[in-house]
């Protein structure tokens, strides 16, 4: 049974990748802050052993480790999805040092701790897919409009960590998909979003199903388009 690792299960674009997977027969390990208050992800047990809800915490250090101990066998996808925006107000002037570092550990740091702890179980199985939930405002070459400083310096983190982990991966076969999924309907995509979190989904998982070497390390739309760096 094809088994995935998703962080941020508990709402939006990660509760929807455990709802369409559960109903495709996968294992699905969901992990998130606070299992006791995740109603939404405890609805989704089909009730035979294929969810299973994890606490984990992206901002502590240690929480790879500790949620390593409680995921056992095989990750076909390992799915670095928790992320936050940051600070309300990250304008040039209002920068704030504790939540910018806050932001830079949640965004970037968790997922390469999640790698490190995660790779030889991902190295395993069938599929062999890490991937990474980045944003397109982590493109330096796409930023014109300046502003954002926590977000778009975590996102660019990530896609530097994500390339890396393309090249130091790759003798195990990982392959390491790195996504903007667009602008979704979501608490942090806002009701303007011009995808709904089941397109986004969808559009990941397709590109999930035909990874392969040649897309390992790239960065992706969800659409399937390349995005500059």
């Amino acid at each position: 049974m094809p088994h995935m690792l998703i962080t941020g299960a508990n709402r939006g674009i990660g509760l929807e990748h455990t709802r369409v997977l559960l109903s495709r027969g996968w294992h699905v390990s969901a992990a998130c802050r606070n299992p006791d208050k995740a109603s939404d992800l405890k609805a989704l047990d089909p009730g035979d052993g294929r969810l299973k809800i994890l606490a984990y915490d992206a901002g502590k250090a240690g929480a790879a480790d500790a949620l390593k101990a409680e995921v056992s066998g095989p990750i076909d996808i390992l799915f670095a999805n928790a992320g936050v925006f940051g600070p309300n107000d990250q304008s040039f002037g209002n920068s704030d040092f504790d939540a910018i570092t806050r932001t830079l550990q949640v965004n970037a740091i968790a997922p390469l701790k999640l790698a490190e702890a995660f790779a030889d179980q991902v190295a395993k199985s069938q599929l062999k897919v890490m991937a990474l939930q980045s944003s397109r405002m982590g493109s330096i070459a796409d930023n014109t409009s300046g502003g954002y400083y926590a977000y778009r310096a975590s996102k660019a983190a990530l896609n530097a960590i994500g390339r890396s982990l393309s090249v130091d991966l790759k003798p195990k076969g990982i392959i390491t998909l790195i996504f903007h999924p667009g602008w979704v309907k979501t608490d942090m995509g806002g009701a303007g979003g011009t995808l709904t979190v089941n397109e986004c989904v969808e559009g990941q998982l397709d590109l999930i199903a035909r990874a392969n070497p040649a897309m390992n390390g790239r960065f992706f739309h969800v659409s399937g388009e390349d995005l500059d760096w």
